[in-house]
């Protein structure tokens, strides 16, 4: 038994809470994990894991066995990439997943400054607005817009998206301009519905002004999952469109789409950049997200976040 790939297995294991998931993210088979974590509990005499055929859950022993295993692992990466000649620099494959018109608008623009500090990082980037299961999916992080669904993750809260209200001119020569919030659910105009989540028809949106709240309820004839299609959908004179700013900005220069109730505000979105909760942040994610707080912070139409700590995973 190789003791160094029992323990990456075990560890796997507890944070996949199944040894399919942790074969999966391993690139081993589940028969190999399974006999790697057999093979480690025979070692040590004591039983780590407890398996029924629907879940693992860790024992007290494996739990306590887990947090100085992680710490371990964690020293061992250090040594070896602290050593005189060793690759110091961050490095490695780190495994993304963006919305389409951050990935499009704003990361992918500026990753040759990213490569220039981080030669030896590899992205692996997913670009979509689907929704990302961190474990099965192999992925080390994710940035959405939003309160994020799954609780369980470690969230770092980045800025806050600021929205506005858009329309095509041609959408508008049609339908004319709306004066107030309240007429886009009069019937003679459309938004383009953005489906959030599978089967969510939700609109969360509401505005206002001094003092006034203007919930809208709008009609779609139009629902997209996509943020760069919603935004192609607009700018094609399909509807009414709510966007963040740093998205409609190049559209609005260019005449393509038309601030809506510019004396109106709509609350701002928060963004998140959330990943697995580990005792061990590897140096590579690490400079990946402090990378990203850096560029946040640079883009003037998100919002700078107000310094709150990551949220720590609710047990």
């Amino acid at each position: 038994m190789d003791r160094f790939d029992a323990m990456q297995a075990f560890v796997r294991v507890v944070e996949a809470g199944s040894f399919t998931k942790a074969a999966h993210t391993l690139h081993m088979s589940r028969a190999t994990v399974t006999q790697l974590v057999q093979q480690l509990e025979a070692r040590l005499r004591v039983k780590l894991l407890n398996r029924t055929t629907r879940q693992v859950n860790v024992t007290a022993d494996g739990a306590a066995y887990y947090e100085r295993v992680v710490r371990l692992l964690a020293e061992l990466d250090d040594v070896e990439t602290g050593l005189p000649g060793a690759a110091a620099a961050p490095q490695g494959v780190l495994r993304v997943d963006v919305p389409s018109p951050l990935a499009t608008t704003i990361l992918i623009p500026a990753l040759p400054g990213f490569y220039e500090r981080y030669p030896d990082i590899v992205l692996d980037l997913g670009a979509s607005d689907r929704k990302v299961d961190l474990i099965s999916d192999n992925v080390d992080c994710v940035i959405r817009g939003g309160q994020l669904a799954d609780q369980s993750l470690v969230a770092r809260h980045l800025g806050d998206l600021q929205l506005g209200v858009y329309a095509a001119p041609a959408y508008l020569a049609r339908v004319g301009m709306p004066a107030h919030p309240r007429e886009l659910g009069d019937g003679s105009h459309r938004i383009v519905a953005y489906r959030w989540s599978a089967g969510a028809d939700g609109f969360p949106y509401a505005m206002h002004r001094a003092g006034e709240r203007q919930p809208v309820q709008g009609r779609h004839l139009l629902r997209i999952d996509d943020g760069n299609a919603y935004l192609a959908a607009g700018v094609a004179g399909l509807g009414v469109l709510w966007l963040p700013q740093y998205m409609a900005r190049a559209h609005v220069t260019a005449g393509a789409l038309v601030p809506l109730f510019e004396d109106w505000h709509v609350d701002p979105m928060p963004l998140y950049l959330a990943y697995r909760p580990t005792p061990y942040v590897s140096k590579t994610l690490r400079a990946f997200i402090d990378w990203v707080v850096e560029l946040v912070a640079a883009r003037g139409a998100i919002a700078p976040s107000s310094h709150r700590p990551p949220r720590s995973p609710r047990r």
